[in-house]
Order: C-alpha cells, then structure tokens, then sequence
C-alpha cells in the first residue's frame, strides 16, 4: 500500500531535499508540496494525503492553524487516508518550541528537527503512518514537560477518572516514552494486550493519536515532569 505524503515548508530546499528522500522508498508517494500554510489547507483537502509534514512556521498562515484547520475539518468521505484524516508531523528548527506543543494538543502526531537524517525521516513516515507518535525521543518528552505545566488542571480529568487501573499503567508509561513492545516488557503482557489498551485509552480520552493522550497525562497531573 502506498503512503501518500504531502510536504509543507516555505523553503524550497527544504521541500526538495525531504521529497527526494521519501520518492527512493517504493511505497511512499509525495503527491503535493506547499509553501504556505493556506496552500497547505488546500492540497490536504484535495488530494487527501496519509501523512504530512508540515512546518511550524510559514507565512500568511503558519503550521499550527494549518493543522488545526486540516484535523478540525470532517473526515473525508470516500478519502484513502489513514483513519479518516491525515497524519501531521511538524517540522521544526527549536527543538523546544512552544507552538509545537500547541500542535500536539490540536492532533499532530509529533515532530521532527530540520536536520534530520534520511533514515530518521523515513523511520518517521512509517511509524506515524501506522498509527503511532513519535513520543520516544526524551527530546519530545521534555517539550511536553515544559509546557504542559503551565495548562495543568488541579486534578485528574474527567476521562481519565473514567480509565480502568490497567488502562492508566499504560498511559503512565506511554506519557514515559515507552512504546508497546516496552509496555508490555513492563506489564508481562503481550504486545497485541497493550494495543488493545491503547485503543481503549484513545477512545475514553476522545483523542486521535497517543500524543495527544500525552498531553492530557501531564496536563492532568497523571504524571509529572522529571517523574
């Protein structure tokens, strides 16, 4: 199955280094690149790719009201991306930038520094692309440790109250970084177990992806920074 990727960055270096290297895997596709957030709306609605890699910052219409206008928007009907909506990963030159916080609270799936390596970029399509977020980087961890303290509640959300005891292991663990395999070392569970968890948590919490049920943990106060 092809993954169809859509690149959005006001460089145009930029968009033709990473379209280079993600059209030598065989199975992705880079079907429209953007130089603004505003084109950015527009090609996702049109040609309705699985992943997107879009960058913090752009003119007339910067990457977190991109995303959020993308991810606000109704699942396309009849559309091929994963799960009704595309995948957003931010791009980023700060590795601990406040609005990519913002954008991980509104959906996006994680984020990726500028400089990232052939195979750290293409590792990335493929992980987000089935689903997952790319939280494991302590990098990533520190971002949300940073800022998600400054919009913590006083108490567990409502949601979360809602969780069973094995369901918020898991989150603990999942907002430490641990992917499944991990969590399940940790449990002494099997890995098919965890996913079936992790579903469990997503649709209790009423969010898209596990990174934003990373920031409802630490927002919540489920877990704490340096915990």
């Amino acid at each position: 199955m092809t993954t169809r990727i859509l690149i959005a960055d006001d460089q145009s270096l930029v968009r033709a280094g990473f379209r280079l290297i993600l059209e030598s895997q065989a199975d992705f596709e880079v079907v429209g690149e953007a130089a603004d957030g505003e084109q950015a709306v527009g090609l996702a609605r049109r040609e309705k790719p699985d992943v997107i890699l879009m960058d913090i910052r752009m003119p007339r219409l910067d990457g977190l009201e991109a995303a959020q206008r993308i991810l606000g928007s109704p699942p396309p009907s009849g559309g091929e991306s994963l799960g009704g909506r595309p995948r957003i990963v931010m791009l980023t030159t700060f590795d601990l930038d406040e609005y990519v916080y913002s954008a991980l609270r509104v959906g996006a799936c994680g984020f990726l520094l500028k400089d990232v390596t052939p195979e750290q970029l293409i590792a990335a399509v493929r992980l987000v692309q089935t689903g997952d977020a790319l939280l494991a980087p302590s990098i990533t961890r520190r971002l949300i440790e940073r800022y998600a303290t400054r919009d913590s509640g006083s108490g567990l959300s409502r949601e979360i109250a809602g969780l069973t005891p094995r369901e918020v292991d898991v989150l603990r663990l999942m907002a430490r970084g641990y992917g499944n395999p991990e969590i399940a070392e940790r449990l002494t569970v099997s890995e098919a177990t965890v996913k079936t968890h992790v579903a469990h948590i997503l649709e209790k919490l009423q969010v898209d992806n596990r990174a934003q049920a990373v920031v409802i943990a630490y927002e919540s106060r489920l877990v704490t920074p340096g915990e």
